[in-house]
C-alpha cells in the first residue's frame, strides 16, 4: 500500500506495509502515483517500464534509471511491500494476557468544573468517591500476580483530580516501590494533575518519584478559562500557569506534558500551542475534544477542513521554530520512523481491556477511563480479579484487520485502529472507528513525517 501526498514543498512517498518514506522529486512521485494507479508494481520491470514510456514520453530517457530504483526499493521491501503484519494476528489473538497498566482512579471528585469533561467532574456517571489505600493495595497486588514475567510496570494516578487524595498517592507509591525488589517488578508511575493543589512538598515528591507527569491547560487564559473554570466559577489560568512553569523547569523540560483540549471554540488550535510553547513548556498535548453532537463546544465534520489546515500551519510553525533554535515537542506530532512500536502495539495500539485496566475508587475494572461507570463494561474487581472474560476477549479481538474502514487506510500502523472507546461511544462498538477523529489522525501522520522529512534534510545539509 502506497500513501503520497505534497505539504510545505515536499513530495513525500509512504510505503506502508514497510513503514518506509522517500522524499521524491516531480517525475518520480508522478511515476509511481502512475503504476499505483495501473497497478504496475506486480508486473515485472520491463513490461512496467514499456507501460510508463506511453505515459511519460517525453521522460524516456531518464525513465529506464528511475524504473531501475524503484524495483531495487521494492526488492530491499521499502516500496510496495508486502503486508507481514496480517499473518501475526493468530498469534496475536492467541497470546496470554499479562496485565501491565493500571490507570488508578484515586479520586471520583475534583475541584474544576471543566465544561467537556466526560467523568462528569469526576463523579463518572456515579458517585464521588476517594480511593482508600486497602483498594489501591489490592490493585498493586492484583497487577503483580498478573504482569507474568514483565518487569517494568505502569500505574497512573487519574482522577477526578488525584491531588484531593494525595496521602492514598504517596501511601500507595511507597506500597509499590515495596513490592519491586521481591517480585522483580519496577513500578512507572504517572501523576494527572489539573494543578490546582499542587505546592512545593507535592513537586519535591513527584519530582522523586514520578516518572511523568500530566498538567492540564488548554492554551491561551481566555480559552482555557471558558472551559476549565473552578468550581466557583473563576479561571483557572491564572493560578495554574506560574506552577506548571515551575514543573516544567524543575523535571529540566523532560518527563512532562502540559496537555489540553481544543473545541469547537478554539479551532486556532496551533495559537494555544505556540502560547504554551511561548510560555517555556518544550513538551506539549493539545487534543480534539470527543464530545455528543449536541453540545455546543463540539468538533463537527464541517470544522475539518479548518482543523487540517490548523494542523499544517501548526507544522509548519514548528519547522520554523526548530530552525531557530526554539524547538518543541508536539505529542501527536512525534513518530519513529526507524524502530516505531511492536507488532503488538501497531496492531492494537493501547491495550485497553486486556494490557491496560482502569480501577474505580472502590476496586471495580473497567477496559479504561472512558468506560468507568458502564456497567456493560464491568470486568470484575480487586477482590475477584477480572471475572468477566468475555469482555476481555472482545477487546483482545479488536484490532486494526477486524476494522473494516482500517483495512485500506494509510495511517493504520499509526494509530492502530483508534480509539475503542471513542468507536462505542458513537457507533456502539469497538470495532467500528470515530470517523471525525480519523480525519484529523491522518493529518497528523502526514504532518510528523513532513516535520520528520524537513529537519532530517537540516540534518544532511
Amino acid at each position: 500500500m502506497i500513501h503520497q501526498y505534497k505539504n510545505n514543498g515536499y513530495n513525500i512517498v509512504l510505503d506502508v506495509n514497510s513503514g518506509a518514506v522517500h522524499i521524491v522529486d516531480d517525475i518520480v512521485y508522478d511515476v509511481i502515483a502512475c503504476m499505483v494507479e495501473n497497478k504496475l508494481e506486480n508486473v515485472e520491470k520491463p513490461a512496467a517500464y514499456e507501460a510508463l514510456k506511453k505515459k511519460f514520453p517525453d521522460r524516456a530517457q531518464e525513465l529506464s534509471e528511475l524504473v531501475d530504483e524503484i524495483y531495487e526499493l521494492k526488492e530491499n521491501g521499502m516500496l510496495f511491500a508486502e503486508d507481514s503484519y496480517e499473518k501475526s494476528i493468530s498469534a496475536f489473538q492467541n497470546r496470554a494476557t499479562v496485565v501491565k497498566a493500571l490507570c488508578l482512579h484515586i479520586a471520583h471528585d475534583c475541584n474544576l468544573k471543566c465544561r467537556y469533561c466526560f467523568a462528569e467532574e469526576g463523579e463518572y456517571h456515579g458517585r464521588r468517591a476517594l480511593m482508600s489505600f486497602e483498594v489501591g493495595k489490592k490493585a498493586l497486588d492484583f497487577l503483580v500476580a498478573n504482569s507474568g514475567s514483565r518487569v517494568n510496570l505502569e500505574v497512573d494516578f487519574f482522577g477526578g483530580e488525584p491531588l484531593m487524595n494525595w496521602q492514598v498517592v504517596r501511601e500507595l507509591v511507597a506500597y509499590g516501590r515495596s513490592l519491586e525488589a521481591p517480585h522483580n517488578k519496577k513500578f512507572r508511575f504517572t501523576l494527572t494533575t489539573n494543578g490546582v493543589l499542587l505546592n512545593d512538598e507535592i513537586m519535591e515528591f513527584v519530582n522523586r518519584e514520578m516518572a511523568n507527569v500530566v498538567l492540564s491547560v488548554d492554551g491561551r487564559k481566555e480559552v482555557n478559562d471558558k472551559m476549565r473554570p473552578l468550581a466557583g466559577g473563576q479561571g483557572s489560568y491564572d493560578l495554574i500557569i506560574p506552577k506548571f512553569q515551575r514543573v516544567a523547569k524543575s523535571r529540566n523540560q523532560t518527563n512532562y506534558y502540559v496537555r489540553g483540549t481544543f473545541t469547537h471554540f478554539n479551532k486556532d488550535f496551533a495559537a494555544d500551542v505556540c502560547h504554551l510553547a511561548d510560555l517555556g513548556f518544550k513538551q506539549i498535548s493539545v487534543e480534539p475534544v470527543v464530545a455528543p453532537k449536541s453540545a455546543d463546544y463540539a468538533l463537527t465534520e464541517a470544522d475539518i477542513p479548518a482543523l487540517l489546515e490548523e494542523y499544517d500551519r501548526l507544522a509548519a510553525e514548528m519547522i520554523r521554530r526548530h530552525r531557530a533554535g526554539e524547538g518543541f515537542n508536539f505529542f501527536h506530532f512525534m513518530i519513529d520512523l526507524e524502530g516505531g512500536p511492536c507488532v503488538y502495539k501497531r496492531l492494537s495500539g493501547c491495550g485497553s481491556g486486556t494490557e491496560y485496566l482502569a480501577v474505580t475508587p472502590w476496586g471495580d475494572f473497567y477496559p479504561c477511563h472512558q468506560f468507568v461507570g458502564q456497567e456493560e463494561f464491568l470486568m470484575g474487581n480487586v477482590e475477584d480479579g477480572i471475572v468477566n472474560t468475555d469482555i476481555r476477549d472482545r477487546f483482545k479481538a479488536c484490532n486494526v484487520y477486524s476494522k473494516e474502514k482500517c483495512k485500506d487506510c494509510f495511517a493504520k500502523f499509526y494509530c492502530s485502529g483508534g480509539c475503542a472507546a471513542n468507536s462505542y461511544h458513537f457507533h456502539g462498538n469497538i470495532n467500528d472507528t470515530y470517523d471525525l477523529g480519523c480525519a484529523l489522525q491522518r493529518k497528523r501522520v502526514e504532518c510528523a513525517i513532513l516535520i520528520k522529512a524537513a529537519l532530517s534534510e537540516e540534518d544532511i545539509k
